[in-house]
């Protein structure tokens, strides 16, 4: 394996795009290479030409979860996002770029079956075991993603700016079709540098767990009130981070047999995150 240290983003940008990854804190992409669910012969390491740290209301994507949810700066949202997302160990090393392209926890992708978000034909979760999948978007697919990040950051309509272009942090992710699996829009050869937030008149996250700290979210619940509009976005409930409408769009929630516990769960989280803020 060949490891590459790019000295700019430019020079970062022309490495990648021909099969090999962008290597920043490594918690996400080194257990997948370990799994073989990621092959790559290069790996580039970003770490010294995608910026880092916090100024105002601009993030760098380098800067890590145990950097993001110490600052006083950051809206309450995204630190308590960050706080619960993972061990400590992991808070110092995963940065809050790498953190928005997490892979699903689905069981059925991650042990390699040949299901619908490989490119197979079927969705194995649907006849299977099931209980952490998803309650929206799940047509094809039903795997919910993990990123608790991600939700704050839709919830305060945060915006990116990458090698390429500046977005809506809402249009980095897309729901899987036939013609295109992928779950973002990201180019394999484009890097997210920095996010910059909105300000919010209160907010918060609360998070359901199967353990009482650092586990993935069996509902995460985003809140942020700007005057009198309140966005609501939800973790662990779709193949990608969910906006809600409203309230009642949980009524609308399509869940599997195994799942509908979690339309009740985020019934309660978010009439408990709009009490709060």
């Amino acid at each position: 394996m060949e490891l590459l240290r790019p000295s700019s983003a430019e020079e970062a940008t022309g490495a990648l795009g021909n099969g090999s990854r962008a290597l920043a804190g490594g918690t996400e992409l080194v257990p997948l290479m370990r799994d073989g669910l990621v092959k790559a012969e290069t790996l580039v390491d970003v770490r010294d030409v995608v910026p880092r740290g916090i100024a105002g209301t601009r993030i760098g994507a380098g800067t890590t979860l145990a950097e993001l949810e110490t600052d006083a700066q950051i809206p309450q949202v995204l630190r308590e996002a960050c706080a619960q997302a993972a061990s400590p160990q992991l808070r110092s090393m995963g940065t809050v770029g790498g953190n928005l392209l997490q892979a699903t926890r689905c069981w059925y992708w991650r042990l390699g079956f040949d299901c619908w978000l490989h490119g197979g034909e079927k969705c194995f979760a649907k006849d299977g075991a099931h209980r952490e999948h998803a309650i929206f978007g799940n047509e094809q697919c039903s795997s919910a993603h993990p990123s608790d990040i991600a939700a704050a950051l839709l919830a305060l309509g945060a915006t990116l700016r990458t090698t390429r272009r500046e977005l809506p942090v809402a249009e980095l992710y897309r729901l899987p079709t036939a013609d295109d699996r992928n779950v973002t829009t990201l180019a394999s050869d484009e890097l997210i540098l920095e996010i910059e937030l909105t300000t919010p008149d209160a907010s918060t996250y609360l998070k359901a767990m199967d353990r009482r700290k650092w586990s993935f979210p069996i509902v995460g619940v985003a809140g942020a009130r700007f005057g009198s509009e309140t966005r609501i976005a939800l973790a662990g409930v779709a193949p990608i981070p969910w906006l809600l409408d409203s309230t009642a769009a949980l009524d609308k929630a399509t869940p599997l047999p195994g799942t509908a516990y979690k339309v009740e769960i985020a019934r309660v989280l978010v009439r408990r995150a709009h009490e709060t803020i």
